[in-house]
Order: C-alpha cells, then sequence, then structure tokens
C-alpha cells in the first residue's frame, strides 16, 4: 500500500452532536469522514461513494443499527461495521458481532481517548485487509506476468515494452486476437508498476448494453431517467488515480467515442443528469481484436481518438505463429492445473498440438490442457486426451518448427526454460519459483533433477524428498 491511502468513514447516529464529535476524532486521525442520520440515508450514500468504515448507533428511527448492520454485510461484505450503544446492551451489542460487526462502543464516550483508540484499532485492521488483498492481487499478476511465456522473438519483444511502460502513464494499445491475452498484459502494465496500489478497472466495452454506456463510463445523478433511484459513480471516476482498461474499445459506438475523445482531451466527466464537471486522472490502456487503422479509414472508428490511445502500441502474436512457445506454455499449465503431479504431454499428444492453429490462442490452450487433466487418468497426456479437432491435427503437415518431440525433447526444453529464469534472478529460488509458478518444493526437484544451480542446499533436503 502507498501512504496516500486514506481511510474513509462513515459515522451513523441520529443525534447530531455524537456525529459531529466521532467526525472531530476521525478527522484527527487522518479520516476522511462522512455523516448519515438514518441507516437509509447511509445505506443511499454507501451506494453512491467507497466507504472502509462505519460507527453506527444501534437505536435509530425507522431502521435498527442490527438491520442496518445486515444490509451492509450483505451488499457490502468487505466494510468493517462497528456499532455504538448507549444503553449498555451488551446482549445487543453480542448480537451485531455475531452479524459481522468488528465490536462495540458504549456511550458516552469517556474518556474520548476510549473513541480514539477504538477507531484507531479499526483502521489498522482495515489497512491490514486492504494490505493483504493488494499483495495478493499483485502476486497473482506477477505470476501471471509469466504466463506470458516463450521463447520466441514476438514474446519476448512484448516482455520487453512491459518492463520499459510500467512505470509511465503513457495511454497503451494493445492489439491481438481473442485469447491472446491482452488483458493480461494491461495487468501486467498496472501492478508491476509504481502506480499498482492504485485502482485497476476493466471495462469490456463490447459487453455494454448501447443505451446505458454513457450512465455506465461517467455515471449519473439521482433522477436521471427511470430507475436511478439513487446517484452512481461512473466507471471512469471509480478509476481516478489509477488505470482504465477498455478492452475491445472498436466495438464502442461513434457517438460514445466522441464523449470519450473529450473525456480524454479535458481530463473529467459530467455524470448524466448532471451540470456539474468531475476532474478525473487516469492512465488509459485499450485493447482490440479489430484492425482499427482499417476501421478509421472506413469511418467506423473516429480517426482522433484512434491517434489519441495509439500513443505506443503493444501486439501480441497469435498462437499458431509462435508454435515453438507450446511446449513451455503447456508446462506452465500443467502444474498451474495438477500442482506436484508430475503431469507430461507425450510426443504423439505434442506432436497434434504443435499442428493445430488455434484459433482461441492461449486461451484455448489452457483450456485444453484442463479437459485433459480433468478428463485422464494418467501422469501422461496422450492424443485421446486431446479434444477431437486438435487430435485430428496430428495427420495433417507438420509445421517447420514443429519436429517430431521425445520425452526427451520435452524435458530439453523444460530444462532450458529453468536454467533461462534461474540465470535471470541470479539463483534466487523464490522468485524463480514464482516466475516459473511452480511450488518451492517442485522447483527443488527440478533443480536437483537438471543439475542446475549447483549442489542443493542441506537444509532443504527434506522438501526434495
Amino acid at each position: 500500500m502507498t501512504q496516500d491511502f486514506r481511510i474513509r468513514l462513515l459515522i451513523v447516529d441520529d443525534e447530531q452532536t455524537i456525529r459531529r464529535l466521532c467526525i472531530t476524532i476521525g478527522e484527527s486521525l487522518g479520516f476522511s469522514c462522512i455523516e448519515a442520520e438514518s441507516g437509509d440515508a447511509a445505506l443511499a450514500l454507501l451506494q453512491e461513494q467507497p466507504v472502509h468504515m462505519v460507527l453506527t448507533d444501534m437505536v435509530m428511527p425507522r431502521m435498527s443499527g442490527i438491520e442496518f448492520l445486515e444490509q451492509v454485510k450483505r451488499a457490502h461484505p468487505r466494510i468493517e461495521v462497528a456499532v455504538m450503544t448507549g444503553h449498555g446492551s451488551v446482549e445487543t451489542a453480542v448480537q451485531a458481532m455475531k452479524l459481522g460487526a468488528y465490536d462495540y462502543i458504549s456511550k458516552p464516550f469517556a474518556p474520548l481517548d476510549e473513541l480514539r483508540l477504538f477507531l484507531r484499532r479499526m483502521a489498522d485492521k482495515v489497512r491490514l485487509v486492504e494490505e493483504n488483498l493488494y499483495l495478493r492481487e499483485r502476486s497473482e499478476t506477477e505470476t501471471s506476468l509469466h504466463g506470458i511465456i516463450g521463447n520466441s522473438t514476438g514474446i519476448q519483444n512484448v516482455l520487453r515494452l512491459i518492463s520499459r511502460l510500467k512505470d509511465t502513464r503513457t495511454p497503451v494499445l494493445i492489439s491481438g486476437e481473442s485469447g491472446t491475452g491482452k488483458e493480461l498484459v494491461a495487468r501486467a502494465l498496472h501492478f508491476r508498476g509504481t502506480m499498482a496500489s492504485r485502482p485497476f478497472v476493466a471495462v469490456d466495452c463490447g459487453s455494454l448494453v448501447p443505451t446505458l454506456i454513457e450512465s455506465e463510463l461517467f455515471g449519473y445523478e439521482k433522477g436521471a431517467f427511470t430507475g436511478a433511484l439513487r446517484s452512481k459513480q461512473g466507471l471512469l471516476q471509480s478509476a481516478d488515480t489509477g488505470t482504465i482498461f477498455l478492452d475491445e474499445v472498436g466495438e464502442l459506438p461513434l457517438e460514445m467515442q466522441a464523449k470519450l475523445l473529450r473525456f480524454l482531451q479535458e481530463k473529467e466527466v459530467r455524470p448524466v443528469g448532471s451540470n456539474q464537471k468531475v476532474k478525473v486522472d487516469v492512465r488509459i490502456m485499450a485493447a482490440t481484436n479489430r484492425d482499427l487503422d482499417t476501421e478509421y479509414q472506413k469511418g467506423t472508428f473516429r480517426k482522433d481518438l484512434y491517434f489519441r490511445l495509439n500513443v505506443v502500441t503493444i501486439s501480441l502474436p497469435p498462437l499458431r505463429e509462435r508454435r515453438s512457445d507450446i511446449p513451455i506454455l503447456a508446462a506452465f499449465f500443467l502444474e498451474r492445473l495438477a500442482p506436484g503431479r508430475g503431469v507430461q504431454v507425450s510426443g504423439n499428444a505434442m506432436k497434434a498440438m504443435l499442428a493445430y492453429d488455434w484459433p482461441g490462442n492461449v486461451r484455448e490452450l489452457e483450456n485444453c490442457l484442463e479437459r485433459a487433466v480433468a478428463l485422464g487418468d494418467q501422469r501422461i497426456i496422450e492424443v485421446n486426451d486431446l479434444p477431437p479437432s486438435i487430435a485430428r491435427a496430428e495427420v495433417h503437415t507438420q509445421p517447420l518448427d514443429a519436429p517430431e518431440f521425445s520425452r526427451t525433447d520435452l524435458e530439453d526444453i523444460e530444462r532450458a526454460t529453468i536454467e533461462r529464469v534461474f540465470s535471470q534472478v541470479k539463483g534466487d529460488k523464490a522468485l524463480a519459483g514464482k516466475m516459473l509458478g511452480i511450488s518451492r518444493a517442485t522447483l527443488y526437484r527440478k533443480l536437483k533433477r537438471y543439475s542446475i544451480g549447483g549442489r542443493e542446499d542441506p537444509t532443504q533436503s527434506t522438501t526434495l524428498q
């Protein structure tokens, strides 16, 4: 987490003096504080803006604190909720904690330091949870980054561009066929760089309902249209200070392309039904499986928007153009799908996989191996474990870079991959295991098997059994 992470606290109480007191204490701790006089009003606020912590009274008109707690935990399970009680009802407080409340505190607060300490402890828990979530997401993304693996020239160029662009705010256009890993590249660019702890919002432009695209991207005010019962923040604003990834941007209608261009120029959004503009600072990444150069020449994509987005392009090669990477990718996916089981692909099955054109690219390869692992009952994937369309490819003409593959050939590829990664990390076994997507125990077995890295640490001998 970065130091600019700020706790947002919501105070819910029908007594204004209590709300003011809690806000004063909260702000003295550096929190950003908002208030509501009832459970209904508080639930509406939670729909409009993100909140980390809620401090609520137990006895309020129209909606009790218990009922409010239940609704918050149902709709926003990550929000920490603490309860205040002025009636000394331990039973009610215990009931609240069974329903997921963080803790309870009695009113009146005497001394005030009791409330200050209570809120500080609560904030420490929130920060710890946020830190763990951030580290988990970054760890998953770092592992996934090395799912973009291979020795082919095309994929090595992609990895070099990620390394060069990860710390910049330059707009990036990621092009490639479906299944080549465009979102994976976008996440790697974001989570490997200096903006890693800030928001990353992915938008599938192709799945947005045309009549709702504007309200989804820019947000809307209460009453802006039928069904707008409360204001809602748009996806662009929710990505403020971070990155927004516009997947399949070529699917946006021309009218929305014009509004997106205006946003890129002015760096501000105006929610539907509002006269107020809100400044938003985001890094833009976009992806497409279309040829936007051709699209703008045909008039189906705005030329000015194309040049705004296309500052730097990362082109992902289809899997059929980097067949030599298939054995490496297969080894990576099999270790992830069946950790520690040592599942391998037979020579004939690999011949079929290398001969197949993979219209679904890397995603199809992973799905194929997942099917083979699920349906097969052996440690070796044979041709009949593959989908029929892939198994039939074995009888076709073999590609130039796909000679006969024996078990020894596959082991040589695995050995070369491990040696390359081990050299890159200068012998750091923990990092090498993460880059290869395998457990440390599996890495030690393979290092010993291929005699990589010299004599193993005696303290790790039990791991190698």
